[in-house]
């Protein structure tokens, strides 16, 4: 497994570096945002680990240039911004999971050890980007789903949705950030519009004696994946 750290912190990412390769990953370091982002858009990695303050390019930066390019890449944000607006700022950037500084390096590479089990994968080819999770496989630019050998056709707001829950798999994805993710800031409508999305998609991704993928976290959103992601 190869992990790209960019962080400008000699006195962080040189025993980081040496705690990630002594558990056996193939470890790139670089000290600035310019480099990091270089490297990172190689596409070769399995995992990128990202301070969010860096000289020349914010590593937020780096994830939603990489974002925006279809890379889907996990990354990790390394971070002394610890409040609840910085924390939705970091993942509606794309970030998959988020450390405040300062941290026990054993919590880091549990995150990083779970950031590498998780079953999303994209599969690019030359006209096409497809997610998956678990047994379910969505080809977002059909709007076409499958899973266990069903086609799913995806309306476009329910083709979005979907998208954005399987790039976010364990995550707990609020109200704000899905409503933020699928309407214009002047398009936002009631709460009983996405609860209703939430409920077609449903009913289409999880049929009679299918895992359930879609699990509703009350009062806070949503969450998807399958118990124990």
């Amino acid at each position: 497994m190869r992990i790209l750290l960019v962080d400008d912190e000699v006195e962080l990412t040189e025993p980081l570096k040496a705690v990630l390769s002594r558990e056996g990953y193939s470890v790139d370091v670089a000290y600035n945002g310019n480099s990091g982002s270089q490297l990172a858009a190689q596409g070769d990695y399995d995992l990128l680990i990202l301070d969010w303050m860096l000289p020349q390019i914010s590593g937020l930066e780096i994830c939603q240039q990489l974002r925006r390019t279809g890379l889907t890449t996990p990354v990790l944000f390394l971070t002394a911004k610890d409040t609840l607006d910085d924390r939705v700022q970091g993942l509606d950037a794309g970030a998959d999971d988020y450390l405040v500084k300062p941290f026990e390096l054993r919590e880091l590479l549990a995150r990083v050890r779970a950031l590498l089990r998780r079953s999303t994968v994209l599969e690019s080819t030359s006209t096409t980007q497809r997610l998956r999770v678990g047994d379910l496989e969505l080809d977002g630019d059909n709007q076409v789903a499958y899973r266990r050998g069903r086609t799913i056709d995806l309306s476009e707001k329910e083709n979005d949705l979907l998208a954005y829950f399987m790039r976010h798999p364990g995550q707990l994805l609020t109200h704000d950030q899905l409503h933020q993710e699928l309407w214009a800031e002047g398009d936002r409508p009631s709460s009983n519009v996405l609860a209703a999305l939430i409920r077609l998609l449903r009913r289409k991704i999880e049929a009679v004696g299918e895992t359930q993928l879609i699990h509703t976290v009350y009062g806070k959103g949503y969450r998807f994946g399958e118990i124990g992601d």
